[in-house]
């Protein structure tokens, strides 16, 4: 992210307001767009030089050419290392790393072999987005990567397989309720094992504390009450990321078998599938990620006593930081 890159003079956030929800929309469109993966290493690199030229008054003004180098660095490089993250877990690859593992889950009549498979599936490339994008304030240790991930998966699978021997047996539910429902236990089991990953992944956050910052970028400290304010909205995104993508395309392809796909080969109803996940992804997550920012400010006042009655560097008191949410 461009916020890793060092220098005196402060870099607007965004081109958009992101205290409202519609200018977080675009912001998000922007640095979840797929073409950003697009971007070679020279032009990460030329992008960092931009950035790093503008935060040193070499450059006195935002240009598109600019804007462009920030939106660039924003969808690779990792706000808290400045390292570049790795391409498939990046906010640019998401719709497109989560389409195969999305239409796996969300395929009409999975057993239980299919559904362990691709729940598995879904969970390994949840803890490697969290792993990649979360705040560094505490890394995980190896044992413990190991031990959330498998909790993970125990949570996830449990709640699918346990769904999925339940519906069948509902009582005094017509056919049609009892087939939607069977298509929604897929994201019944994503949202909860979503919420579980997240705190589980990121508990030595909660139990540390994570890094907040002054408005001059200077490292105040580590906070546990901004660390439980980041993984909580982490989690709280979690569900409604899920929503519209695990949610909207299996209603719809139950609608369309019983018209437009009806008596289709299961080939065609696939593809189907794939392009209704494909399209619902691309229109609803920067509306999914625009509910919290990931740069987060919240008052002093709602943080530890330490935090209180400090100075920034223009000798000002400081009412407000700032910590990297992570994804």
């Amino acid at each position: 992210m461009s916020s890793a890159i060092p220098g005196p003079v402060p870099l607007p956030q965004s081109r958009y307001d992101l205290n409202t929800y519609w200018g977080r929309v675009k912001h998000c469109a922007g640095i979840s767009d797929p073409s950003m993966l697009l971007n070679t290493a020279a032009d990460v690199e030329n992008a960092k030089r931009l950035i790093w030229d503008y935060k040193n008054g070499v450059i006195n003004e935002m240009t598109p050419e600019l804007w462009r180098a920030k939106r660039i660095l924003d969808s690779t490089i990792h706000p808290d290392t400045g390292e570049t993250v790795v391409l498939p877990f990046r906010m640019s690859s998401c719709v497109l790393s989560n389409l195969v593992v999305t239409a796996g889950m969300l395929t009409p009549g999975l057993g239980n072999v299919g559904t362990v498979f691709w729940q598995i599936a879904n969970q390994s490339l949840n803890v490697a987005i969290n792993t990649a994008n979360a705040n560094k304030s505490h890394p995980l240790s190896t044992k413990q990567l190991i031990t959330n991930y498998f909790l993970a998966v125990g949570a996830s699978c449990g709640v699918a397989l346990g769904l999925n021997s339940v519906v069948p047996r509902l009582k005094n539910i017509n056919p049609n309720t009892k087939l939607i429902l069977s298509r929604l236990v897929p994201f019944a089991a994503v949202v909860s094992a979503g919420i579980v990953n997240v705190f589980l992944m990121r508990g030595e956050e909660i139990r540390k504390g994570i890094a907040v910052y002054s408005k001059d970028g200077e490292n105040l400290g580590n906070s546990k009450i901004a660390a439980l304010n980041a993984v909580g909205e982490t989690a709280a995104s979690r569900v409604i990321n899920a929503t519209p993508i695990m949610v909207i395309p299996p209603l719809i392809l139950v609608s369309l078998q019983k018209r437009l796909l009806k008596g289709k080969s299961l080939g065609v109803q696939t593809v189907a599938n794939i392009g209704l996940i494909f399209a619902t992804s691309l229109v609803a997550l920067p509306f999914a990620l625009a509910v919290f920012p990931q740069r987060r400010t919240i008052s002093v006042n709602r943080l530890e006593d330490n935090f209180k009655n400090l100075k920034n560097k223009d000798g000002s008191e400081i009412l407000e930081v700032e910590f990297n949410r992570g994804i």
